[in-house]
């Protein structure tokens, strides 16, 4: 079972990345799945999260209308389109697939991937 993120690198503040996620060793499509980022020395922090079915999205609100979430059950491929960077969203993300609990607690989740660093500087 592997979660293997990338897309991640250095942007100026403004700027886009889009993060990529293949899942691997698991029914990707039967599994609601979320990002949550870290920034050393602080709490996980969820990002986002899409329900699988429906597809419905949740987001944070420091995140709301500048990151989009979507998945290509196909591929098996999540995704976290980033616009508008902000310094503040400099962190290592992580894809992770749901477990059960609340969509926006970041231990929610009980499978990650290793991450991808975000960095946000000018």
């Amino acid at each position: 079972v592997q979660l293997q993120a990338s897309g991640g690198g250095l942007v100026q503040p403004g700027g886009s990345l889009t993060l990529s996620c293949i899942a691997s060793g698991f029914d990707f499509s039967r599994f609601s799945m979320g990002w949550v980022r870290q920034v050393p020395g602080k709490e996980f922090q969820w990002v986002s999260a899409i329900v699988t079915g429906h597809g419905t999205t949740y987001y944070a609100d420091s995140v709301k209308g500048r990151f989009t979430i979507s998945r290509d059950n196909a591929k098996p491929t999540l995704y976290l389109q980033m616009n508008g960077l902000k310094p503040d969203d400099t962190a290592r993300y992580y894809c992770a697939k749901y477990d059960r609990g609340p969509y926006h607690e970041w231990d929610s989740y009980d499978m990650w991937g290793q991450g991808t660093q975000v960095t946000v500087s000018s």
